[in-house]
């Protein structure tokens, strides 16, 4: 399992991956839906929630539409080029 940072939850990395493996931008509705669809019991609440977090940390970027994509810098941390270190300052 790859460290994390100590603001992070395990949801957000959830929500990082499987935006990742599906490389998908969505809003939170379709993203809480398709998380459960995959078998990640996860709260439309915690979902709406975790995304502004996210975005705000430079992990996520949000569009004029609020669409929610992984940004380099989420794509870098999933594949280990960013130590956990670095993103908690961010």
């Amino acid at each position: 399992m790859r460290p994390i940072p100590g603001w992070m939850t395990m949801t957000d990395l959830v929500i990082l991956e499987f935006l990742n493996d599906h490389n998908l931008e969505l809003s939170p509705k379709p993203l809480y839906r398709n998380l459960n669809r995959h078998g990640h019991d996860i709260g439309y609440s915690t979902v709406r929630g975790r995304l502004p977090e996210l975005a705000e940390k430079g992990l996520l970027a949000k569009d004029s539409d609020g669409y929610y994509q992984l940004t380099d810098l989420g794509g870098d941390y999933l594949a280990g080029e960013i130590d956990a270190d670095e993103l908690e300052d961010a």
